[in-house]
């Protein structure tokens, strides 16, 4: 009996320390489970466990909130359509669960959706992986993903940029070789368009040649104009800066612009009173608007449409101006606009990429550098250019200028007399010779005694033996000494002669570098005789 007694002694122990045991194993998996737990909730991912049929098990803190759930524990039992997400969503996220059991394999990819408690588009880089138990039977899935928005817009907004500053380095390389080719062509013109001019004065007006005379010049005339195209795409054409008024502008191209357009096209002006003038080149915006306006009635084609023609005065910050065409770093402030939109057949994002490149067109052949030039029109006056367009919806430009302070100013230009004839020595200096020859003629043709130089360096030899002249008309780009340094150079000599600035460049580019100079003033080339007269003659008056 005593056997028996100590035998249930010694099993009541071995329980006792059995149950102490099984009560600390139990409890050591009490602290990892909670660790375990803590470790879920802390982790900034969303974390989520579903069995073999697409229903939750668990989730974290994380994943809970996104779910719009009070606590994890509230998962439990529910599926992706019991969820605040699209239906369209709850079933692509259980085709994913689908593929990932059913192929036993752990898949990663990125998905947009749109987050229907805080109705916001968001994009979710999401890992799904397979669960199995110890017969490597699959039991469900395990899912983590993160909320890669910011990072996303941070990537696309760098792509932006960096797609924007290739765009403009495209438009500043294409600006230089533009302006480049137009300066060399000024100079041919010149010759061509000097000839023809002297040409036409000197011969008998009976005689058969002046016919083919004035074909000459009115194809110089055409191939000038292409020129000046060019030098307004590369931002350097020549701009006659005025005070104006957009409207007023406007109202006055209105009869033009309703004969140019469509007859199925109605043109309509919603234009803002009150409005600040702008500092600008009157006959460049008015290619300016011709151009679009154009543009806009080709795009309705054969269909009735709609063109509106709207102005306004608006305070533009940097957000505003990002995607602009035209990132010359211009400046946040007021802005007078013009808006011009179609209800036309409107573009695609590759369409409107490639929309300002020089003889760039999808129906036309021919038309010459059209919206290239109006970019570098607007290039030039310091503005932008903002673009709206979706195919089958429409067109939509807007033109951006800086406001002016100033009032609008009336200019009136006295006519030339053709009778006036001048006196004295006149030195022509420039690199090309046909120029200078053809100049010389001119010049002579005035009355003038005319000597030539080929450089900046020549012509400030020939001031030094030759001091009774009395005029320097001078171009702006030579070798070895260019006009800003010939300039210069004169003064320093103490020559307080009068000069002309002679470029296929802009008059404002040029000025703007004479500013307080003393510069007596600018001639564009390719120039006729009656422009080279009316430029002396002002000298004089």
């Amino acid at each position: 009996m005593m056997d028996f007694f100590t035998r249930l002694a010694q099993l009541i122990g071995e329980m006792s320390i059995a149950q102490e045991e099984l009560l600390l194993s139990n409890e050591k998996l009490l602290q990892n489970r909670n660790m375990l737990t803590h470790i879920i909730n802390t982790i900034p991912q969303s974390i989520f466990w579903k069995d073999r049929n697409s229903v939750y098990l668990g989730c974290n803190q994380v994943f809970a909130h996104d779910a719009g759930l009070d606590s994890p524990e509230s998962i439990i039992g529910k599926n992706d359509f019991d969820l605040p997400w699209s239906r369209e969503d709850s079933e692509r996220y259980r085709a994913d669960d689908r593929e990932v059991m059913e192929n036993v394999c752990a898949k990663k990819h990125t998905i947009k959706t749109q987050r229907q408690m805080s109705d916001r588009e968001a994009w979710l880089e999401t890992t799904k992986i397979p669960l199995a138990d110890a017969s490597s039977t699959v039991i469900g899935l395990l899912g983590v993903y993160e909320d890669i928005t910011e990072r996303k817009r941070a990537e696309e907004e760098k792509l932006a940029i960096e797609k924007q500053l290739q765009q403009t380095q495209k438009l500043e390389s294409l600006g230089v070789l533009a302006g480049g080719i137009a300066h060399d062509f000024n100079n041919i013109l010149m010759t061509i368009i000097g000839n023809a001019d002297l040409a036409l004065m000197r011969i008998n007006k009976e005689s058969p040649v002046v016919s083919n005379l004035h074909q000459i010049e009115a194809a110089a005339a055409k191939a000038a104009d292409l020129a000046k195209q060019m030098l307004a795409y590369s931002g350097k054409g020549k701009f006659i800066i005025d005070n104006i008024v957009i409207n007023r502008l406007l109202e006055e191209m209105l009869n033009m612009l309703q004969i140019s357009i469509s007859k199925n096209a109605v043109l309509r002006l919603n234009l803002h009173e009150h409005l600040p003038t702008v500092e600008a080149d009157v006959t460049q915006m008015r290619q300016v608007v011709m151009n679009l306006v154009i543009n806009a009635s080709e795009a309705i084609g054969d269909k009735s449409g709609v063109i509106a023609i709207t102005t306004g005065c608006m305070d533009c910050d940097s957000n505003y101006l990002k995607n602009i065409w035209l990132d010359d770093n211009i400046s946040e402030g007021l802005y007078v606009y013009l808006e011009i939109a179609d209800t036309g057949c409107g573009m695609d994002k590759d369409t409107i990429s490639k929309l300002f490149d020089p003889f760039f067109t999808t129906k036309f052949t021919g038309r010459g550098l059209g919206l290239a030039a109006v970019l570098g029109i607007i290039r030039g006056h310091k503005g932008a250019i903002k673009v709206y367009s979706e195919p089958k919806k429409g067109t939509s430009f807007k033109i951006l200028l800086p406001a002016s302070n100033r009032p609008a100013e009336v200019f009136n230009v006295d006519a030339t007399k053709d009778n006036w004839k001048g006196s004295g020595t006149v030195l022509l200096v420039d690199d090309e010779e046909t120029v200078r020859g053809i100049g010389k003629e001119m010049l002579q043709e005035l009355g003038f005694t005319t000597i030539t130089a080929g450089d900046g360096r020549e012509a400030v030899e020939i001031f030094k033996i030759t001091p009774d002249i009395a005029l320097v008309i001078m171009d702006l780009t030579m070798p070895h000494m260019d006009g800003e340094q010939c300039f210069r150079e004169l003064r320093t000599m103490g020559h307080n002669v009068k000069v002309i600035m002679s470029s296929g460049y802009n008059e404002q580019e040029v000025t703007q570098k004479f500013a307080g100079k003393g510069l007596a003033g600018f001639i564009q080339k390719p120039y006729k005789l009656s422009d080279l007269k009316e430029a002396i003659r002002k000298l004089c008056d």
